[in-house]
């Protein structure tokens, strides 16, 4: 089967060519993120129409997760289901199907280090952790998809010089980061390629993908059942390019279970 996720910021906007992609790439899953619209306004009846089921986990103008998959999941979960029930910001989604769970995951970007958003940051992935934790999903065939707003290493980040301390790349996102590693998550592209210099998040300004002045924030982690099953993974980096793009690339994995 083979998984993809995709920061389209925006569904409303990039409809046309989510649709073009369905037909195009046929997969069997696709995490969305930065739906930027409610769960009322998701074309849904377009998708169906494609062939998919959708569950979508929607905000107004902000956030916003969907899965998209053949068949229809057999559970769901919206959030972490924790103390923080009140927070109102749709960033995770979680679907259950045969072979196992799949997370479509929206990380806060943080803004800034001197930020309270980058604090709330540091706290969501605290709660993602011990979500996962309290769940044991490590235990099971897991994929953890989605835009996770933090390059792992210094190999992630076109200029690692320049973007040193700054959010996306500071230590403490980075041992937040490797804290879910630690649970026994597996970066499916490290398995197949551990050159730098890929990326799948651009800057629409100063010509970031034309020169490729990009991050590698947009990850897909398997538990171990997932990552000894991965045959391939990559960046679908054409999606970037032609009218109205996303400034993210698709991330897909292939997996035999």
């Amino acid at each position: 089967m083979k998984i993809f996720s995709w920061n389209v910021n925006s569904v409303k906007a990039r409809q046309d060519r989510l649709l073009a992609f369905l037909k195009r790439e046929n997969p069997d899953y696709l995490c969305l993120q930065e739906l930027k619209g409610v769960d009322e306004t998701f074309p849904r009846e377009l998708v169906t129409a494609a062939g998919y089921h959708s569950e979508t986990y929607g905000q107004k103008t902000y956030n916003g997760v969907a899965i998209l998959s053949r068949e229809k999941p057999l559970e769901t979960v919206r959030g972490f289901l924790d103390e923080h029930a009140t927070d109102q910001q749709s960033r995770a989604l979680g679907a259950k199907f045969a072979w196992g769970w799949l997370f479509s995951l929206y990380v806060p970007n943080g803004q800034s280090v001197d930020s309270d958003k980058y604090v709330y940051k540091l706290e969501w992935l605290k709660r993602l952790n011990a979500f996962l934790t309290k769940g044991g999903y490590a235990n099971e065939a897991t994929i953890l998809a989605g835009d996770f707003n933090i390059a792992p290493d210094d190999r992630d980040c076109h200029d690692p010089a320049a973007w040193e301390g700054q959010v996306l790349c500071s230590e403490p996102e980075r041992a937040a980061f490797k804290a879910l590693t630690a649970l026994g998550y597996h970066d499916l592209f490290r398995k197949f390629n551990e050159a730098p210099g890929t990326f799948s998040w651009w800057d629409y300004r100063n010509l970031g993908f034309p020169k490729n002045r990009g991050m590698r924030i947009d990850l897909l982690l398997g538990s171990a059942k997932v990552a000894a099953a991965a045959v391939a993974s990559g960046v679908a980096r054409d999606e970037r390019k032609g009218p109205l793009p996303s400034d993210h690339a698709p991330v897909w994995a292939e997996v035999k279970l």
